[in-house]
């Protein structure tokens, strides 16, 4: 007797997902579009986790002075920096590592931070350099702007969310459809096997367990991007939540801007009113930074500076003058390891009036503060470091291997694009998934409107041959 198969559930299944083929097709082509910045982007990213090593490389002779004594004046320090650049106004002061490091002073010149490294004992200058072209400045708007400014923001944002269709698609094709107790070319890569299952394996095992690891990468690097970073901003303002300056910079901000008020004080918005000579900046409020004319008060400087070295903040710590007369100084960490930041506000007389501290932050902010200081690896130490390198090598393992696929696989002459399906099927589950990521990710939002457009527009009509 033959029992009739109930295929329901089959094709329910079917009306909810979309045809394998049809997932192959939009994954080859989100790999086309992302798969070389991924590559140079985990080349990149790979440089700039060890940017505190590589920094203290770079400096090492200014922290290893012939130091002995007594030193000078924190306000007889930044007299010979000012000194050193004519016409330019005091920024900042980074209170030295150790008693044998030179004095970093920021000084503001045009639209420029300079750095000035000064032997605390003599006042020699020991080096100047314009913050935007340190060896981190520069790896950071390499790998996060392309150095193109807020336009390679946004282009390393649409990136960011193409590979993210890229991760989702690559799962469902790597998902072992009827392969039960099969683990080769599915837990692990079938190195044995030569060709193209190599590097299939190679490319989709190694994929499926970077995955997680790649979307919380990409998740806490999007409040940096130009477009995301200020749609959260605004989410920010309407419901009252929003610290006047964020602890974190959306698109591009020049070096001078973050210098002078990174820290998220309250007040910033009062001070915005004072400022003359501070051009607006995207995506950060206007931070507190005295007026260019505004003479610095030195013994107010040695006095923050002194309270300030008693106060164990993480290095590096900035010391900053007040944005009006009768304001408190700044004295603030800006470790990478967000949550252990600090502001402290310190009277001209060296008082301590308040404190600002990564637990007052609201939710959002600290969520994802936590988030940037794992991406930049700095969140627990160089057990950070060395996770996040083998994500960012073997991104660029699984990046080399699909190319590879795709020189062997591709006709001649061609792309290579798998060819589209007549009824174009993607399924009820398939499509609220593309709404909701539509939604969450605006650049792909409109990358995929513009895409439905086009292919309305050039789709044949019925009849046509």
């Amino acid at each position: 007797m033959n029992i009739p198969h109930d295929t329901r559930p089959r094709r329910t299944m079917r009306a909810l997902w979309p045809d394998y083929r049809v997932v192959w097709r939009w994954h080859f082509i989100a790999g086309l579009l992302c798969l070389p910045f991924v590559a140079f982007l985990s080349l990149t990213g790979s440089i700039y986790l060890f940017r505190p090593q590589i920094d203290d490389l770079i400096d090492w002779r200014y922290e290893h002075l012939a130091t002995k004594g007594d030193v000078a004046a924190p306000s007889r320090v930044v007299t010979a920096a000012l000194s050193a650049v004519p016409g330019s106004h005091f920024l900042a002061y980074e209170l030295p590592r150790t008693s044998h490091s030179a004095v970093r002073v920021i000084v503001s010149h045009g639209g420029d931070a300079i750095r000035v490294y000064v032997d605390p004992q003599s006042l020699a200058v020991l080096k100047q350099v314009s913050e935007e072209h340190r060896f981190e400045r520069i790896i950071f708007n390499l790998h996060g702007q392309l150095l193109l400014g807020n336009a390679g923001s946004m282009i390393v944002e649409m990136v960011a969310s193409w590979t993210i269709v890229l991760v989702v698609t690559g799962l469902y094709l790597w998902w072992p459809r009827g392969r039960t107790g099969q683990a080769g070319g599915i837990a692990y890569p079938r190195l044995a096997a030569g060709g193209r299952l190599r590097l299939r394996d190679l490319h989709a095992v190694t994929g499926a367990w970077l995955s997680i690891f790649v979307v919380l990468f990409l998740a806490s690097g999007l409040p940096w991007s130009f477009v995301w970073g200020h749609a959260l901003q605004s989410v920010e303002k309407t419901v009252g939540r929003f610290t006047a300056i964020q602890d974190w910079e959306i698109g591009h901000v020049p070096a001078r801007n973050v210098i002078a008020g990174a820290g998220g004080a309250p007040a910033a918005m009062d001070a915005m009113a004072g400022m003359k000579d501070m051009p607006a900046m995207p995506g950060m409020d206007m931070p507190p930074t005295p007026a260019a004319d505004a003479p610095v008060d030195g013994a107010a400087l040695d006095r923050v500076v002194s309270t300030g070295a008693t106060l164990g903040l993480r290095y590096p710590v900035l010391v900053t003058p007040p944005s009006q007369a009768g304001r408190a100084w700044r004295v603030r960490s800006d470790t990478q390891d967000r949550p252990w930041r600090m502001t402290v506000d310190v009277s001209a007389n060296g008082h301590v009036e308040g404190r600002d501290t990564f637990a007052d932050k609201p939710v959002i902010d600290r969520v994802i503060g936590y988030g940037v200081a794992a991406h930049e690896g700095q969140l627990f130490g160089i057990a950070n470091q060395i996770l996040n390198l083998v994500v960012a090598l073997g991104l660029l393992g699984m990046s080399i291997a699909a190319f590879l696929m795709w020189t062997r696989r591709k006709p001649p002459g061609h792309i290579g694009v798998p060819a589209s399906l007549p009824d174009g099927r993607i399924g009820g589950a398939a499509m609220a998934c593309i709404v909701v990521m539509g939604i969450m990710l605006p650049e792909l939002g409109a990358a995929l409107v513009v895409i439905i457009l086009l292919s309305a527009l050039i789709r044949p009509g019925k009849g046509s041959s």
